[in-house]
């Protein structure tokens, strides 16, 4: 590889690379559970209430539409299930563990082998190629070069790119950029996915082939799947839907 790629990593939050103690396989019990969720934020001097007591079972291979209108909280309650954002009130537990009573190692081993996220916008870094951006959670979890390299291969055969591995973020279309970002979602093979509307920045026809990317990864892979979304027909796809209005699901 190069030495931009190792600036990279040393600029990451590093993590450890054994497993999560307590982490489990598909069962009976929920992967992840909200109970009495609540988020607020002060602006101005004034309490803005985002999340009104939410709670919610996530299982395994379950996949969960969250819509409503912009601003309700959709990103703030991805956020929150992603261990990135703490709520005022109430517990999120992952396979039985409060997340956030977790030590930052924990919290942070957990996010890169447990979770993996998609966002509207790739957040690719511009200056690597396709296999360099997708290696980076196996590095960041001090895999070897070598590991990184055959897993990065691996997950982007996976999703279609085999003959665009080493092509930089610039030279790659807009699905394309979307895939390499699903790929270095799925690396560490996690067992929930969370989308922040990642079909949103695409056209109608590319963001179908990203959409029946998602979907087929949660039925062969069994990947737990929250997307949030304004695309109600997406929505009418997946095995769940909620509705934020006003703070609630509804």
């Amino acid at each position: 590889m190069n030495d931009r790629l190792d600036e990279s990593i040393s600029q990451t939050d590093s993590a450890v690379a054994a497993p999560l103690a307590g982490s489990a396989g598909a069962s009976a019990s929920p992967m992840l559970t909200f109970d009495g969720v609540s988020k607020s934020f002060t602006h101005l001097g004034d309490t803005i209430e985002v999340l009104k007591g939410i709670d919610l079972e996530l299982y395994p291979a379950d996949s969960l539409a969250v819509v409503g209108a912009s601003g309700v909280g959709k990103s703030t309650l991805l956020n929150i299930m992603g261990s990135l954002d703490p709520p005022t009130a109430g517990t999120v537990k992952f396979d039985g563990f409060d997340i956030y009573e977790m030590d930052p190692r924990s919290l942070s081993r957990l996010r890169n082998r447990e979770i993996g996220f998609v966002f509207q916008f790739h957040h690719l870094l511009p200056e690597l190629n396709a296999l360099e951006n997708t290696m980076m959670p196996a590095l960041i979890a001090r895999y070897s070069r070598k590991q990184a390299v055959r897993m990065a291969e691996d997950v982007l055969c996976n999703v279609g790119l085999e003959r665009r591995m080493t092509h930089r973020a610039g030279e790659l279309s807009g699905g394309e950029q979307q895939r390499v970002a699903i790929a270095r979602a799925l690396i560490m093979k996690p067992r929930l996915i969370l989308g922040d509307e990642p079909t949103g920045n695409l056209d109608w026809a590319t963001g179908e082939e990203i959409a029946e990317l998602l979907f087929r990864l949660n039925r062969e892979a069994g990947v737990a799947m929250v997307i949030a979304t304004h695309n109600r027909k997406l929505a009418e796809k997946m095995s769940k839907k909620m509705e934020l209005i006003d703070g609630r699901i509804r």
